[in-house]
C-alpha cells in the first residue's frame, strides 16, 4: 500500500501520518507538496491536520484551491479512498468532498485532550476492521472541530448512515457530556455518500502505539490496509 500524505504549508501532522504508514504498518508513505499536480501512483490519499496557509479567511478555505487538490477530488470521484484528519477534514468540507461546515468550539478555546468515539459504520475503507459499536480512545487538537450542517443535511447523513464517529463516555453512552466541542448529533466524522472519504477531527494517527497512551487510531490503518489489498485481489 502506498499512501500519499498532502502537505501544505501550515500542516504539522504530516510526518506523524507517515511514521505510522512507514514505521508502525511498513507501508509506503510519500508526502506530496501541495503544488504537485500527481499523486504518484498512491492507493490511499491522507489530508493530515495543521494549520493549512495559517486557517486564513476560515479552517481549510485557502487549501481547498491547491492544484493537488484538482487530483484528489479526481481521486475520491473515482472511488478510491481518502482520509481527511482534524485540519484535512475542514479541507475536505471546503472542497465540498464531504457535506458540512466547521464552527469554534463552543468553549471558544483551543482543545487538546483524550476523547472516547465510537465507531458507528464499519462498512468504510478506514472502519472495516473496527466492530459495530466499537469505542476508540484518541486525542483531539482543534479549534474549530464543531461540526454543523443544516437540519435536513444531518437528516440525511444519519439516514443513509453517514456518520462514521460519535463522541461518547467510555462506556459508549452519547450525551452532551461527551461531547468535547458542540458538534450536532455529537458528530466526530462522516464519511461520503460513495462511503470511500471519510473525515473526523480526532487524530488517529497521534494515537498508534501503546506508548503514546493508546493504540486505539490503529485500527483505521489497519482497516484500509485490509481494504487495499481487498481490492488489489478483486482487480487480479
Amino acid at each position: 500500500m502506498k499512501v500519499a500524505v498532502i502537505v501544505f504549508p501550515g500542516s504539522n501532522c504530516e510526518h506523524d501520518a507517515e511514521f505510522v504508514v512507514r514505521e508502525v504498518l511498513g507501508q509506503e508513505a510519500e508526502l506530496v507538496w501541495h503544488k504537485d499536480t500527481s499523486l504518484h501512483g498512491a492507493d490511499v490519499v491522507l489530508l493530515p491536520g495543521g494549520f493549512a496557509h495559517g486557517d486564513y479567511l476560515r479552517t481549510g478555505a485557502i487549501a481547498r484551491f491547491s492544484p493537488v487538490m484538482r487530483e484528489v477530488e479526481r481521486f475520491a470521484r473515482a472511488g478510491a479512498p481518502v482520509i481527511g484528519i482534524c485540519n484535512g477534514f475542514q479541507v475536505l468540507l471546503e472542497a465540498g468532498l464531504l457535506p458540512g461546515a466547521m464552527l469554534r468550539n463552543r468553549s471558544l478555546k483551543y482543545q487538546c485532550e483524550q476523547v472516547h468515539v465510537k465507531v458507528e459504520a464499519t462498512d468504510t475503507p478506514f472502519t472495516l476492521a473496527c466492530s459495530p459499536g466499537q469505542v476508540i480512545r484518541i486525542p483531539i487538537a482543534h479549534g474549530e472541530g464543531n461540526y454543523y450542517a443544516e437540519p435536513d443535511v444531518v437528516d440525511d447523513l444519519e439516514r443513509k448512515r453517514q456518520v462514521v464517529f460519535r463522541y461518547c463516555a467510555a462506556d459508549g453512552s452519547v450525551s452532551d457530556a461527551s461531547n468535547p466541542n458542540g458538534s450536532v448529533h455529537n458528530i466526530a466524522g462522516i464519511c461520503s455518500e460513495g462511503r470511500n472519504v471519510v473525515g473526523l477531527m480526532p487524530h488517529p494517527e497521534r494515537a498508534c502505539e501503546l506508548a503514546l497512551g493508546s493504540a486505539d487510531g490503529l485500527v483505521l490503518f489497519e482497516s484500509v490496509l485490509r481494504a487495499v489489498a481487498e481490492s488489489s485481489r478483486v482487480a487480479r
